[in-house]
């Protein structure tokens, strides 16, 4: 008998009931370090009281009204992320699904608009973009794909990180280049500065439009507000979700305003994207993660637990192969299914997630302390010798 959740998820046998920084408590008490942070969403913590108050406050005023008003705390958000970015203009959703399947539709309705027939979206394998048809189309993997034909055309996959495939693929047909940064799913895989500054020089030659998807690596968590500022390039579009609400729904498509021309009245639209409420909580986040201190401190936060993370590799050969990724969006390359790492956190009480590529994902909050880093690290190393003992 199917159960009354759709099973779509293989999921673990833990409840919680609440949440402290950077823990976890379970429904029989147990306490839980969290390295996942609702994979890169509760990038405040859990239970952060600056996100508590402005949610309540906002709550004791309005939650919601129609798009078809005027929201001031949706303008106070979307002048803030102009500010502190590229972007001329913000579409707010309610996810990084809802922001991938704009940023596509934005960037065929521009070439729409000028008159030109360019189909095509190049992406990269490995690529996580959402669930939605036109995702899982632009991501081309088996895994997502099977059943759930036919694909939305115009979607072209790109091996990760081959730039001479690129150049021989860009042309007058590209609408667009999408891709992330840093590969979350696809197994916390970072494009080298120099790749980033190579894509954004065949778009400029091309006329095809840059997007990217920063929806797991932005939002602080590489120690810049979002992940492309340390190859010195900006987008055309960019897709935001995750940790833009510290955990309240909430994402947007951040354009220059050559992008969005294309997108005039009527041609998008959401029910709650927007809405006072996820508005008032993100407002406050990006207040907190744009400070210059903060940022600071999640960079040499990251310096070192990367470190530890090394030292760990080092004493477990068996299991672990390397270290990679940026700020506090860290991998740490299996040589065993990383699902089985996973599993015996569980036994140590701390929450990892797996990513493709034998891969395990290391999202904790960015305001995690020195002794949570620490005690991480050694809760790891303990997961990590229980595993060397079952082989």
């Amino acid at each position: 008998m199917i159960p009354t959740v759709l099973p779509t998820y293989n999921r673990a046998p833990l409840s919680f009931e609440r949440g402290e920084g950077s823990w976890l408590i379970a429904t029989d008490g147990g306490r839980y370090l969290d390295l996942g942070a609702g994979i890169a969403v509760n990038a405040l913590g859990h239970a952060n009281p600056d996100l508590i108050a402005a949610l309540t406050k906002q709550a004791g005023k309005v939650w919601h009204v129609s798009n078809l008003y005027q929201i001031p705390e949706q303008q106070r958000l979307a002048d803030l992320l102009c500010a502190h970015t590229f972007a001329d203009t913000v579409f707010f959703t309610n996810s990084g699904t809802e922001a991938a399947e704009l940023a596509i539709k934005m960037a065929r309705k521009y070439w729409y608009e000028k008159g030109e027939d360019r189909p095509e979206i190049l992406t990269f394998e490995g690529a996580f973009h959402g669930r939605s048809t036109a995702a899982i189309a632009a991501s081309g993997a088996d895994k997502m794909v099977k059943g759930f034909g036919p694909l939305m055309p115009g979607f072209r996959q790109l091996p990760w990180g081959d730039m001479a495939a690129l150049k021989a693929a860009i042309g007058p047909q590209t609408c667009a280049v999408m891709l992330e940064p840093i590969q979350g799913e696809g197994g916390i895989r970072p494009l080298p500065d120099a790749d980033l500054k190579l894509i954004r020089q065949l778009c400029n030659e091309t006329g095809a439009l840059l997007i990217l998807d920063e929806v797991q690596c932005g939002m602080g968590r590489t120690g810049r507000l979002f992940a492309h500022e340390w190859a010195g390039i900006t987008p055309d579009i960019m897709m935001v979700a995750k940790g833009i609400g510290g955990g309240f729904p909430l994402g947007a498509v951040l354009a220059t305003e050559r992008a969005a021309s294309g997108m005039v009245a009527g041609t998008h639209g959401s029910t709650y994207g927007g809405n006072p409420l996820a508005c008032a909580v993100g407002a406050r986040v990006t207040e907190i993660i744009t400070d210059p201190a903060f940022l600071a401190e999640v960079n040499r936060k990251a310096a070192l637990f990367r470190q530890s993370l090394e030292g760990l590799v080092a004493a477990h050969p068996r299991v672990f192969e390397s270290v990679r990724g940026q700020g506090l969006i860290l991998g740490l390359k299996c040589k065993v299914a990383p699902a089985d790492v996973v599993r015996a956190g569980y036994e140590e009480h701390i929450l990892t997630v797996p990513a493709a590529d034998n891969t395990l994902r290391l999202l904790p909050p960015l305001t995690i302390s020195d002794t949570d880093l620490t005690e991480a690290v050694t809760r790891l190393d303990r997961a990590a010798s229980a595993v060397e003992q079952a082989l």
